[in-house]
């Protein structure tokens, strides 16, 4: 699609976002007409980045989708996350107007510069980690769902966006086609917004099947969903495992506590700064990715030595008395909690969870918990059916909690070897979003004496 030759100049963008500036942002310097529509009021704490857009040109209402604004639209840019039954959607839909994401309307232009990072947990790190050996030997930034439109690198002169993609994000991208796509794994999230898993599970794997010959699949060989997507792609297949495989070309994989790809050593696990069976993956991921641009297996060696866990992200944030303090805010599901509470094997560990509850099935959580947890602080309002399935189940070390804080102190009472935030659940009952969640706990932990 040729975005700039076309007559009509006015385009639109929707949602007042990271995503919604960026984009109206870029395009109002192309020369474009640029409207910015919101449905919910102007934040107070938002008016400067507003009048700012003001200033530009660019035309902005909230609190509403008006004829005005949709009217003659040549195409949209749509923030994550906006529903498809919405009413924004359903004006673009019947003025036949075409609407998509940033990421893809950075492809119409850099397409064989694109590698995208899906799934359902791991997503964050592995993009982080990707760009981070990436970025020894290219201009390789790091952008998407982890914070950064890649909008903002457009005629920059980089050579791969490292885009941590969203199934909100990809359900918006039907033509999306990344030179490297990886997909880290699939667990049940967002179902609420999907409506089934099957819907879920296509948006991230559309981009799969776009791909042709001159494209790179990096899939997940120990998820069985992901794992069918290598026979069903055009795309040359890497796959990564814990475990070496039989006959695979291309294979990543855990073997006396190294990772090989094919039969390379690449390095042992024991130089990772990233802990868990999850991190190893997300780590061959990474290595995929860098083997594929060519980079050596040296430097990829060395800045897995170097690259140290995100912020939010099974972060390590101190060592009080013996007993360390992890802050995996980030976990906003019980998925990732699992993924979390199974990186400490042999260890002691208190669990602070809860929050604003996503619903979501705990069997697996709760068994996760019985095998590895001595004790769970629960905090906000998942807490009451958090402590009913738990109890249901016959788990019993529990202890309720009204803020964060308190929950800290409950938790260090035991001298645990570990206390780790990992809520399993949203923020959005107590903290604004999982991001101050999680300053709060490293706060107060670094403030203990």
């Amino acid at each position: 699609m040729n975005i700039y030759n076309v007559e009509n100049k006015k385009v639109l963008i929707v949602g007042f976002s990271t995503t919604g500036t960026a984009s109206a942002k870029y395009l109002k310097s192309k020369g474009f007409d640029v409207y910015l529509t919101e449905k919910n009021p102007l934040a107070p704490k938002n008016k400067d980045k507003a009048q700012e857009l003001e200033k530009l040109g660019i035309k902005l209402e909230f609190s509403v989708h008006s004829d005005e604004f949709t009217d003659g639209v040549n195409f949209a840019i749509l923030s994550p996350s906006i529903p498809e039954d919405s009413e924004i959607i359903q004006k673009l839909k019947q003025r036949n107007i075409s609407y998509f994401s940033d990421i893809e309307f950075c492809s119409f232009f850099d397409r064989d510069k694109m590698i995208a990072i899906t799934g359902t947990n791991g997503k964050t790190t592995t993009t982080a980690l990707t760009s981070f050996i990436l970025s020894k030997k290219f201009n390789a930034p790091y952008c998407g769902n982890i914070g950064i439109s890649p909008i903002e690198y457009l005629d920059k002169g980089v050579d791969y966006y490292v885009i941590e993609a969203s199934s909100f994000q990809l359900f918006y991208s039907k033509d999306f086609t990344p030179k490297i796509g990886v997909f880290c794994n699939l667990t049940p999230d967002h179902i609420l917004w999907h409506k089934t898993l099957d819907n879920y599970f296509n948006a991230k794997a559309q981009m799969f099947y776009n791909m042709d010959e001159n494209s790179f699949a990096v899939l997940n060989y120990d998820d069985e969903r992901v794992k069918k997507i290598g026979s069903e792609t055009k795309a040359k297949v890497y796959y990564f495992s814990l475990k070496k495989q039989k006959d695979v070309e291309n294979l990543l994989y855990l073997q006396d506590n190294k990772i090989f790809y094919n039969e390379e050593e690449i390095t042992d696990v024991n130089n990772l700064n990233i802990v868990g069976n999850h991190n190893i993956q997300n780590a061959m991921c990474a290595i995929a990715c860098a083997l594929i641009t060519g980079i050596d297996t040296e430097t990829i060696r060395q800045a897995l030595r170097e690259f140290r866990a995100i912020e939010h992200r099974l972060e390590f944030v101190r060592t009080i008395s013996g007993t360390d303090y992890y802050n995996d805010s980030k976990a906003t599901n019980p998925e990732a909690s699992i993924v979390a509470i199974n990186s400490f094997p042999d260890k002691k560990v208190v669990l602070i969870a809860g929050g604003r509850d996503k619903k979501t099935p705990l069997d697996d959580f709760i068994k996760a918990v019985q095998k590895n947890i001595s004790k769970v602080v629960l905090i906000g309002e998942a807490t009451q059916r958090f402590k009913d399935e738990l109890s249901k189940k016959g788990y019993f070390h529990i202890v309720n909690s009204k803020t964060l804080e308190e929950a800290i102190d409950i938790a260090s009472l035991d001298r645990p070897d570990v206390v780790l935030l990992s809520p399993a659940c949203a923020s959005f009952d107590m903290f604004e979003s999982y991001e101050k969640r999680g300053e709060a706990f490293k706060n107060y932990v670094l403030s203990k004496k």
